[in-house]
């Protein structure tokens, strides 16, 4: 049965000094079917996002955010999830100076 009730997962972060021009993991891979994920980047420069630490996946503007709702609109036993194991990798589109990216992820209770 899939839940009804959402818990948010641990908040993943890459500072950026550790940030590079190849892709680096931001945090743990997914231990739960994700339902909700939300990429901040507080660095000063864009960022490109990937989801299986090889191709180009998603751009992030610097001091923006990317929201993926997978499930907006369906009930308990519908909608699309970000698999388990599933890591989020970042790299610069040019060198940051400060700041962050996060990873927000949000899973169903018992999922």
């Amino acid at each position: 049965m899939v839940s009804i009730v959402v818990q948010p997962d641990i908040l993943r972060s890459l500072a950026f000094g550790s940030i590079g021009a190849s892709f680096l993991p931001i945090g743990t891979p997914f231990a739960h079917p994700m339902r909700i994920i939300k990429i901040i980047n507080t660095a000063n420069t864009d960022m490109i996002i990937s989801y299986d630490n090889v191709n180009n996946n998603d751009y992030v503007p610097a001091g923006g955010f990317t929201l993926y709702d997978l499930t907006t609109n369906n009930n308990e036993s519908a909608g699309w999830f970000f698999k388990i194991g599933t890591q989020v990798s970042v790299k610069y589109a040019s060198a940051p100076s400060s700041g962050s990216v996060f990873v927000v992820a949000l899973y169903g209770e018992g999922e």
